[in-house]
């Protein structure tokens, strides 16, 4: 079932087209990429989705029903751009947005000490805004984001200004919301990100949706036949035994141990190829070379024709 739906969403600005007839379903329950290049139209997307732009033209629906205002507290939202008050202090300012979002100043207090020692962030209670770092920052915003639990939640650039160790935090949370029953859409560039987190994927290029599904489903389509191989007990070269059916991308050689990638025809599969090699090497291992999220970004975002008016930096 899915929580999110829209349908045709459009948006114009002046002369730009932000978003052009662009159809999203968030299953429930799942974490969704929603990706793409800068001023693809992603943040326009979200703002709508929040409320924040109305669409020209297009439906949105959540929970089955038409997207109303009163929806937008089952909506968390953590935007890329840091959005505290910088003179005001942390504990002082995260009880003022909670209570906002609906919770009583008790259960707000009681949950905000939890997740500020969770976050190891309870010494900056009573600092200035001003005088955390970017990340820590972004850790209070997060906190604020999801501490009424709502039913969906929306992270632009969630782990911007993050170290490792916290970009690791922040997943396990991530994970962690899921797995409590929480629908989420993750926007990144960090296409690494997106193959750890990620259920489900669209890509919007140029104002328009240009691919979508289960990341697993568009990595198995994106596939090139291609092989890595690792053996030994060789000398020469790969092609004097193949069959030239069977095209050798690239040999590479380490003191005795070899390795060379094959894409092999649409018809054969990987005994055929092994068959042929067995005879002339000792095999240590046959791996799939799997197309990672980054290349078929990158792939599928290039083969688009550049549409001059997106070439502005501007977000959008």
């Amino acid at each position: 079932m899915d929580l999110f739906i829209a349908k045709n969403v459009t948006k114009t600005f002046a002369q730009h087209k932000a978003l052009d007839k662009v159809d999203i379903n968030v299953p429930e329950g799942s974490i969704f990429g929603l990706l793409g290049p800068n001023g693809a139209g992603k943040t326009t997307f979200i703002r709508i989705v929040n409320r924040i732009l109305a669409p020209d033209d297009g439906e949105l629906f959540f929970r089955g029903h038409p997207l109303t205002p009163s929806d937008i507290f089952n909506i968390g939202y953590l935007p890329e751009e840091r959005g505290l008050y910088k003179k005001m202090k942390v504990g002082e300012q995260a009880l003022y947005l909670t209570q906002l979002k609906g919770l009583s100043r008790h259960d707000a207090l009681g949950k905000l000490h939890y997740w500020f020692e969770k976050f190891e962030i309870n010494a900056w209670w009573n600092r200035k805004v001003e005088e955390l770092s970017k990340g820590m920052q972004q850790k209070v915003q997060f906190i604020i984001t999801i501490i009424h639990e709502p039913k969906m939640l929306i992270f632009d650039e969630p782990f911007s200004g993050f170290d490792p160790i916290n970009v690791n935090l922040l997943k396990e949370e991530i994970l962690e919301l899921r797995k409590k029953g929480s629908t989420i859409i993750f926007s990144t560039h960090n296409m690494a990100s997106v193959e750890e987190l990620c259920d489900n994927i669209a890509l919007i290029n140029n104002a328009r949706k240009i691919l979508d599904g289960k990341v697993w489903e568009i990595k198995k389509t994106y596939k090139t036949n291609t092989f890595e191989v690792r053996f030994t007990k060789f000398d020469g070269d790969t092609r004097s035994f193949l069959s030239p059916s069977f095209e050798v991308l690239e040999q590479t050689t380490e003191n005795e141990h070899f390795k060379v990638k094959i894409r092999i025809p649409a018809d054969a599969n990987p005994n055929d190829l092994i068959r042929q090699m067995l005879p002339h090497v000792m095999i240590q291992s046959v791996n799939e070379i799997i197309p990672s999220m980054n290349d078929i970004f990158i792939r599928t975002v290039t083969s688009q024709h550049p549409d001059p008016s997106t070439s502005s930096s501007e977000k959008i």
